[in-house]
C-alpha cells in the first residue's frame, strides 16, 4: 500500500516510504484470499496512479517508479496537457480492466482533485477555450492572479472560496466555466454522478505525523536530486517544445529547477524551494483529505496492524 504522488510525480524511488499523504481506496470486487501470503498478495493487486503529472515511459523507468503501477490510458508526452475530464474514464477502465482479469483494482496517489473526481463523478462542463484562456492569461500578466481571483469571488463565492489567489490554473479554468455557460463552477460541479456508483469501494488516507512527512519531503528531493532530476529538466528544456507555462513544468519541482536554470536564482535555493513547495502540496493534500467523508485515517507510524487489516478485508471481498 505504498503511495506516491502524481504532483512530485518523476522521482520517486520503490525502495522508499511515501513522502506525501496520500489516499488510497480499493474499488468494486477483489480475489479470494487476495492477501493471504506473499505470493497471492503480489499477484492480486493492481496499483493505479492518480493524478496529473504523466510522464512518459522513459522518464519513469528512469527516474525509479514502482514497476507494477499501471497507468491509465495511454502515455502523455511533456507538452500535452492531462486533465480529471481525461483521468476518469482512463481509471474507470483500467478499474473494468482489472476486475476482468479478477483481481483487486487498488488506486494509489495523489492529486485530490482527480481523486474526489473518480469518487464523486465530473460535472458537466465545456471543454477548454484556448482563445478565452489566451486572454485571460493576459489579464493576469497585467493585472496578476488575484486580482482575477476577487474577480472569482464575485462571479462564484463558493468556488473562489475553494482557490488560493495564486492557483492559476483553478482559477482560470473557474472563470473560463462561467464565462462559457453563464453558471458558477460550483453549481455544474453539484450535478454530477460517481462513475463507480455500483461499486464497494474501500477508501484509506496515510498520514504520517507532520514531524515525519517533513523529514521524508526532504529525504525524497534530495535522492531525487542524485536520482538525475536536474539533468531531466535540463533535457527538457532543450526539447524545444517546452516552456515553463506548460502544466507538466508547473509541477512542484519541475518549476523550481526550471526557474534556477531560467538564472532566476541557485541550485541550493532550488532545492530550498522545492521542498518547500512539496510540503505545502502535502498540507493541502491533507486538506483535502479531512473534507472527504467516506476514507478512513491511518497513521501509518501508530504501530498498529492496519496493513494487515487492510489485505484481510481485501480478501473477503470475494467475486
Amino acid at each position: 500500500m505504498q503511495s506516491w504522488t502524481a504532483d512530485v510525480d518523476a522521482p520517486h524511488r520503490r525502495a522508499a516510504r511515501s513522502a506525501v499523504p496520500a489516499g488510497a481506496l480499493s474499488a468494486g470486487s477483489g480475489e479470494r484470499g487476495a492477501c493471504r501470503g506473499h505470493r497471492s498478495r503480489s499477484r492480486a493487486r493492481r496499483a493505479a496512479g492518480v493524478g496529473p503529472r504523466r510522464t512518459h515511459r522513459r522518464r519513469q523507468d528512469r527516474l525509479g517508479h514502482p514497476a507494477r503501477r499501471e497507468r491509465p490510458g495511454r502515455d502523455c508526452e511533456p507538452t500535452e496537457s492531462y486533465s480529471a475530464g481525461r483521468f476518469v474514464p482512463d481509471a474507470v477502465a483500467a478499474v473494468r480492466d482489472v476486475h476482468a482479469r479478477r483481481r483487486v483494482p487498488l488506486l494509489v496517489g495523489g492529486t485530490m482533485l482527480y481523486l474526489r473526481s473518480l469518487l464523486h463523478g465530473l460535472a458537466p462542463l465545456p471543454q477548454a477555450d484556448s482563445r478565452l484562456r489566451a486572454e485571460l492569461d493576459a489579464r493576469a500578466a497585467r493585472e496578476g492572479w488575484p486580482a482575477l481571483h476577487a474577480e472569482l469571488a464575485r462571479l462564484d463565492p463558493e468556488a473562489a472560496a475553494r482557490v488560493a489567489p495564486t492557483d492559476s490554473q483553478r482559477i482560470q479554468r473557474a472563470l473560463e466555466v462561467c464565462y462559457n455557460t453563464g453558471r458558477p463552477i460550483s453549481e455544474l460541479q453539484r450535478a454530477t454522478v460517481s462513475p463507480l456508483a455500483g461499486r464497494r469501494v474501500h477508501y484509506w488516507m496515510l498520514a504520517p505525523p507532520r514531524a515525519v512527512l517533513h523529514e521524508r519531503i526532504q529525504r525524497r528531493f534530495e535522492a531525487m536530486m542524485a536520482a538525475g532530476f536536474l539533468e531531466e529538466v535540463r533535457s527538457l528544456r532543450r526539447n524545444g517544445a517546452l516552456t515553463a507555462r506548460h502544466p507538466s513544468m508547473r509541477a512542484v519541482g519541475y518549476r523550481q529547477l526550471w526557474a534556477h536554470l531560467d538564472g532566476q536564482y541557485p541550485l541550493e535555493e532550488a532545492v530550498r524551494r522545492g521542498v518547500a513547495a512539496t510540503r505545502q502540496l502535502a498540507k493541502r493534500q491533507l486538506t483535502w483529505m479531512r473534507g472527504e467523508a467516506l476514507g478512513r485515517w491511518i497513521e501509518p507510524e501508530a504501530g498498529l496492524s492496519w496493513n494487515r487489516d487492510i489485505c484481510n478485508l481485501l480478501a473477503r471481498l470475494g467475486l
